[in-house]
């Protein structure tokens, strides 16, 4: 009698990315979740570093002042307006998982291009509000 193997055409572990696992978006939005979590913490130390040296002395604060206003403390807090919007959409797209709701792969690939597009469409009306 003949076994029954079942053919398996590639590894199913994400960890095997390259020619043998295909990237899904929904675990591209899980990954950049974490990133921009982390990341925030730059956006966060260039704020709290400009507060401080207001407290500190004008001298201080003005090294801080033309680091937090330059091209790259406009780089940082641009990146991290974007950062917040994704991660606070990614937070209500996990709330609405955790409910039981848009499981299925269509709905959650919808859910994940609309975070994208969301997370940039707010951040541009954040810059141009604020």
């Amino acid at each position: 009698m003949a076994e029954n193997k079942r053919v398996v055409e590639r590894p199913l572990s994400p960890f095997m990315i390259g020619p043998y696992y295909r990237v899904q978006l929904t675990s591209v939005t899980s990954i950049l979740t974490r990133i921009t979590g982390n990341g925030l913490i730059v956006g966060v130390m260039l704020a709290v570093w400009w507060l401080f040296a207001a407290a500190v002395s004008l001298a201080y604060f003005a090294v801080a002042n033309r680091v937090a206003t330059s091209w790259f403390g406009d780089l940082v807090f641009t990146c991290s307006a974007w950062a917040v919007w994704y991660h606070y959409l990614s937070g209500l797209r996990h709330l609405y998982f955790d409910a039981g709701h848009g499981l299925e792969i269509a709905t959650a690939e919808k859910l994940g291009w609309g975070i994208i597009a969301g997370s940039f469409i707010l951040t541009a009306l954040t810059i141009l509000i604020v």
